[in-house]
């Protein structure tokens, strides 16, 4: 059975910062693209970053360079550190991959996805 699942998630003040992680099981994603997306209360989900197996990254506009995605293929592990973290990054964050080999933004791309961990900032 193949699972994502995410951690590091919680409560923060505005500036924090906050790393997760997405730990997957089942299968190798290795050679998928792994991306992280976020919904907010009442809003729809929305990219956030994304990386390639040969480590290149895409990030959507909103993250201006305080985010940075990585991955540790060893350990099956992707992270997503977030730094400068600003009230209006509170949603759930979510964890997708996508088997194909380049990046897209696009939710229908990815096949698997994780359940979520909460981030929230206050201000």
């Amino acid at each position: 059975q193949v699972q994502l699942v995410e951690s590091g998630g919680g409560l923060v003040q505005a500036g924090d910062s906050l790393r997760l992680s997405c730990t997957t099981s089942g299968r190798t994603f290795s050679n998928s693209v792994m991306g992280w997306f976020r919904q907010a209360p009442g809003k729809v989900r929305e990219f956030v970053a994304a990386i390639s197996w040969s480590g290149r990254t895409y990030y959507s506009n909103f993250v201006e360079g305080r985010f940075t995605i990585s991955r540790d293929p060893a350990k099956n592990t992707v992270y997503l550190q977030m730094n400068s973290l600003k009230p209006e990054d509170t949603a759930l964050y979510y964890c997708a991959a996508d088997p194909s080999a380049f990046i897209s933004t696009t939710m229908g791309s990815y096949d698997y996805w994780g359940q979520g961990t909460q981030v929230t900032v206050s201000s």
